[in-house]
């Protein structure tokens, strides 16, 4: 998953360096965050940054940048492309070198005091992008250089003997159209409500982010003895064990609920009730069962995002938001979703059928699969027809083995890059690691920055984002990390990996080329500042190398004694990866018309609360997805892609860039996998573009498809 936060536009104000702030023991201390890093690459410097310097550079940050809009507006010259457009992406850079900072903590080591500086902040930065989005001096001045270079224009563009680079061009389109989407072109009363939505949907989605970290951390299921871990690896009691201490329980044991619906030890536990208790806690962490419910806060997002809607005229909030992305219209996304339901709902059945089959064999005639079984019983079921287990592959699948030698690995076969580990350099937390990333030619291409370990401080999933973005105009060089949800193993101990965990590091990765590959003029269209439908692609794609046979040989390796896995359990590994296929696609495809039903609605069809589980269930049975045995991958109440994060209407994207990314790979598969040649041709014309160009027509110049084949999906998961 690609983060994403309201991060504003970024400015600096050389005055603002200078100030000083943050008393320690009555000695005043410089706030470093009021200047730029002293750090190679601009690396943030976590061993001098204290929580209560966030808020006055933040706060500095604003006022730079609200400096140089006022002197882009003052400025008496005719407005042209450089002293606006450019000037307006340069505007906030200070400040998004503070909050691509903030952010990443407030995400991954959210302390309570960090949740504070959060609240003050968030009302302080949504006022700000509200004054800038709505300043009509400001618009004014955009428009004028719009409507001087707009291709109906290009004969008085030419008769001037200017010309921008189609770079330039995408810029300036981009901050155009960005400005019209907000609502710069309202009347008085409409912009005026637009601001208050904005100000309010910004303070619901902080609440939403601590109601949900918090009901997460609440859902734990305490266990009192280690007989109730029947069927667990002796590392994942061992887990648990160091999860309930660390959680300062008299309760010997834990299990901690992860994101998703579905919870990956219920394919271990013996102790059906205990599955039964562990399932229910993960679905109804947040939905009102106990203390916790966020239902009153994803309504009112609803109806708050399709008032947005209505103003702006569009008839619902997924509308308005597809406009800008690959798919265009609900319509299409729709059609996309049917074709794959349809293909989907025969063999989902058929699948259900089996396992339930199997499951009475054991169990007597009238035993009834039930959700929290599922995972359990397919287990029992793939070890038995593919003699495999997950605990017979964990031991070769050593976190540190994936990284070096299986993620980083492929990148230096495919893309001839090398990582070096930097120990210099702070971090925020003792587990990260930091590695500096040179090219083929040993130019260094940046920074890569690994957190991998839950905590509780942490928000749940795995991610990618920047602490510094790739520009050639501000010579940056891309300062890049990845996030992840592990369990850590006792001290002294490897932590060890499923498949899934294996893969989820390729994919994240694949997010972290997109940065580091960046090649850019401008910071706003660098790396992954690409349609939320094609932002994936990159990283569904590179989860292909995992399983490519000498890229799984190189990492794939006994935490012991180093052996590779042994042929045999390889096959049986491989092949297995597709076994009863049909429960990935079938929760995405539910969470995903979750997604699109909430975002449908206009302001008055938006259900209360109270009716807020009626809706989901109507909704999935209108698509035929209401299927006790195959639940959404996220329900509302925890759907934090869609109300916390930028998802909304967006989170078919995962679907629909596993199409690119399928024909992708299969480009890749017949030029051969690790093809030098056919990585540079990746790199030069997607990876290094960012959004410089039209996304599809980099699909189609790479493949040579005028369109994507969207049967390429299925066959490609085994359908």
């Amino acid at each position: 998953m690609k983060a994403t936060k309201a991060l504003l536009t970024i400015g600096i104000a050389s005055a603002m360096m200078q100030i000083t702030a943050c008393k320690d023991a009555g000695e005043s201390r410089e706030n470093v965050l009021l200047k730029e890093s002293t750090l190679p690459f601009g690396a943030p410097e976590f061993d001098k940054i204290q929580v209560s310097d966030y808020i006055p550079a933040i706060k500095a940050g604003i006022e730079a940048q609200r400096a140089n809009i006022d002197s882009i507006i003052a400025n008496e010259e005719a407005p042209t492309f450089e002293n606006t457009i450019v000037a307006l992406d340069e505007s906030g850079s200070q400040l998004e070198r503070v909050t691509r900072i903030f952010f990443a903590l407030t995400n991954a080591d959210k302390t309570p005091e960090l949740g504070e500086a959060e609240k003050e902040a968030m009302p302080l930065l949504t006022d700000l992008e509200n004054e800038i989005s709505f300043n009509k001096a400001l618009f004014q001045r955009i428009k004028a250089v719009y409507d001087t270079y707009h291709p109906e224009s290009q004969e008085n563009m030419e008769s001037q003997g200017t010309s921008l680079t189609p770079e330039d061009m995408k810029l300036l389109e981009e901050t155009y159209k960005d400005f019209v989407r907000k609502g710069a072109l309202l009347s008085d009363d409409k912009m005026s409500r637009m601001k208050e939505i904005n100000l309010r949907i910004s303070d619901l989605q902080q609440q939403w982010g601590d109601a949900l970290q918090a009901a997460t951390n609440d859902a734990v299921v305490w266990v009192d003895s280690e007989d109730e871990l029947a069927g667990l690896s002796e590392a994942d009691k061992a887990q648990c064990k160091a999860d309930a201490a660390s959680r300062g329980s008299q309760k010997p044991y834990c299990i901690v609920i992860v994101n998703t619906t579905q919870q990956p030890l219920l394919a271990s536990l013996d102790n059906r009730d205990l599955r039964r208790r562990v399932f229910e806690a993960s679905v109804h962490r947040a939905d009102g069962t106990n203390e916790h419910n966020t239902f009153a806060i994803a309504c009112e997002i609803a109806k708050l995002r399709a008032e947005q809607a209505g103003l702006m005229g569009y008839p619902c909030y997924a509308a308005y938001s597809l406009e800008k992305t690959m798919a265009k219209t609900p319509d299409n996304v729709y059609a996309f979703l049917k074709n794959l339901i349809a293909a989907y709902k025969p063999k989902a059945e058929a699948e259900s059928r089996a396992i339930e089959d199997y499951a009475r064999k054991a169990e007597g005639a009238d035993f009834e699969l039930q959700p929290y079984d599922r995972f359990y019983y397919s287990a029992k079921m793939k070890k038995d027809l593919m003699n495999i287990s997950e605990e017979e592959v964990k031991p070769y699948f050593n976190q540190d083995s994936v990284l070096i030698n299986g993620v980083f690995y492929a990148a230096g076969r495919v893309y001839g890059l090398s990582f070096k580990e930097r120990t210099d350099l702070p971090v925020y937390n003792p587990d990260m690691r930091v590695f500096e990333v040179s090219d083929k030619d040993g130019k260094t291409l940046g920074l890569f920055y690994t957190d991998y370990f839950r905590r509780p401080t942490k928000r749940g999933g795995a991610w990618m984002d920047e602490f510094v973005m790739q520009s050639h105009l501000r010579q940056q060089l891309p300062v890049i990390y990845n996030v992840c949800n592990h369990a850590k193993a006792p001290e002294g101990q490897p932590s060890l990996l499923t498949w899934d965990e294996v893969t989820t590091m390729f994919h994240e990765f694949g997010h972290a080329l997109h940065g580091l590959l960046s090649n850019c003029r401008y910071n706003r269209l660098a790396g992954t500042q690409v349609a939320r439908d094609f932002v994936e692609m990159p990283s569904q794609f590179n989860e292909s190398f995992a399983s490519i046979p000498e890229i799984f040989d190189h990492y794939a390796r006994h935490y012991e004694t180093g052996a590779p896995m042994p042929a045999d359990l390889k096959e049986r590994m491989l092949q297995s990866i597709n076994f009863q296929p049909c429960y990935a696609l079938g929760e995405n495809l539910a969470a995903t018309c979750l997604d699109m039903a909430w975002h449908m609605l206009a302001a008055g069809q938006v259900p209360s609360p109270e009716e807020a589980l009626a809706f989901e269930r109507e909704a999935l049975r209108q698509v035929g997805l209401l299927d006790a045995q195959v639940p959404p991958r996220y329900y509302t109440s925890y759907f934090n892609h869609v109300w916390g994060s930028g998802y909304a209407a967006g989170y078919y994207s995962y679907l629909w860039t596993e199409v690119l990314a399928v024909n992708i790979a299969n480009c890749f598969a017949a030029r051969g996998p690790l093809e030098p040649a056919t990585g540079q041709d990746m790199r030069d014309k997607i990876l290094s573009r960012g959004n410089t160009g039209d996304l599809m027509q980099m699909f189609s110049d790479f493949t040579g498809m005028a369109q994507p084949d969207a049967s390429a999906l299925l066959k490609a998961r085994g359908l």
